[in-house]
């Protein structure tokens, strides 16, 4: 008797006499929406807790070593797949002239659909050349590696094959030589026929994969014309065109940097979806990019690298002659920097004590707080029937 005695002096949950309990209707109604609020903040708690928090920490990028690689996929909806180049520079000095061994070409009409299954070139295929004999007909013929293709008056002592257009045209600008027309250079007639010529305003195209480069800033851009190098010069050949003929609107339907995540956000691909129209004349879209390299930590403690990165657009016409146009050349040009910095973002569950402790701190907040509301409602509709009580007896 003692101890129980002790015990019930310890009872902090006091139990009031059923004969003090007053039930109300509104009570009731309070009841009823506090059990709902209790509810839904339980089944958020819940939902809460099977959701992988995320932490991020900064810190020194100390890798060094590595390659990059880039992921893009666009559609050039205004120029052929034939007069596009897609080229890659670095820091270092390292050009990736006319890309094509990891990149595809798809060609398609002017409303955007595709016309051919997308062309890849294979690395050390046996190559083969069209020629399209007097007659008008077309032929596939293995091409000669022991060939000797003339440069039409324009050898020098480093240069004494040209055995393709590129190299005819390279070997006339080294001597500084006006250009003949191409339909007289055997090397350019395949390469310029009327057909691509033809196209070159009517298709549009797709390129889409991805390229390699070196761990540090440089660039990439995708322009009309054949690309190549001249005195350590980075230049596009684009004759018989003007620069002002090229459209060089384009949708950028993916880019990112790194290796690709199924769960990517929002902050590695910033540019997805992106439209840019060219409004009048050629235009030299830039994209400044800023990429800062990350490791995501699984919960499994596995460990993937990769990149998020932030983006400035600039636009603006261009017009090699003047007149009304800024100089430059039109096409699509992204330059990135890589930051000093790198991000860490760590996955990680939540614990079950975690959960809880929030639901039984909802339970109780929100028990107390409607308790509070019911008081507050029983005072007022106390008041207000002791008013219309006084009210009847005068």
């Amino acid at each position: 008797m003692v101890l129980s005695e002790k015990l019930k002096g310890l009872d902090a949950f006091t139990k009031p006499y059923e004969d003090f309990h007053e039930k109300t209707v509104y009570g009731g109604a309070v009841t009823i929406v506090c059990w709902l609020f209790i509810s839904f903040l339980i089944c958020k708690d819940v939902c809460d807790y099977f959701e992988v928090s995320k932490t991020e920490e900064l810190f020194v990028d100390s890798s060094r070593g590595s390659k990059l690689p880039i992921h893009l996929d666009m559609v050039i909806p205004r120029i052929s797949c034939d007069y596009l180049a897609l080229d890659a520079v670095d820091s270092s000095g390292e050009q990736h002239l006319h890309v094509e061994h990891n990149i595809y070409k798809r060609r398609l009409d002017l409303e955007g659909k595709p016309i051919q299954e997308p062309q890849k070139e294979v690395v050390n295929a046996v190559k083969k050349k069209k020629v399209t004999t007097e007659n008008g007909t077309t032929t596939t013929e293995l091409e000669d590696p022991n060939k000797c293709g003339s440069c039409y008056g324009a050898e020098t002592e480093m240069r004494k094959c040209c055995n393709n257009c590129n190299e005819v045209k390279e070997a006339y600008r080294y001597k500084k030589w006006a250009l003949p027309e191409l339909d007289t250079i055997a090397q350019c007639k395949n390469e310029y026929s009327t057909e691509k010529l033809k196209n070159t305003f009517t298709e549009g195209c797709q390129i889409y994969g991805y390229l390699e480069v070196n761990r540090v800033s440089g660039s990439f851009h995708i322009a009309p014309g054949l690309s190549y190098s001249i005195n350590h010069v980075h230049v596009h050949d684009i004759q018989p065109y003007t620069s002002s003929a090229f459209n060089t609107t384009h949708h950028i339907r993916h880019l990112s940097f790194g290796i690709k995540l199924q769960d990517d956000d929002e902050r590695r691909k910033p540019l997805d979806g992106t439209v840019s129209k060219a409004e009048e004349g050629a235009s030299m879209f830039n994209y400044y990019i800023k990429i800062i390299p990350t490791i995501y930590e699984r919960l499994d403690g596995s460990k993937l690298f990769s990149n998020q990165f932030s983006v400035t657009k600039h636009s603006k016409t261009v017009n090699a002659f003047g007149g009304g146009g800024d100089g430059g050349m039109p096409g699509i040009f992204f330059s990135y920097e890589l930051s000093p910095l790198m991000v860490k973002i760590t996955e990680k569950s939540k614990s079950f004590g975690h959960l809880w402790t929030k639901i039984m701190c909802n339970i109780s907040g929100t028990y107390v707080t409607f308790m509070l509301l019911d008081a507050l409602i029983h005072s007022v509709i106390k008041k207000l029937t002791k008013v219309e009580i006084g009210g009847g007896k005068r």
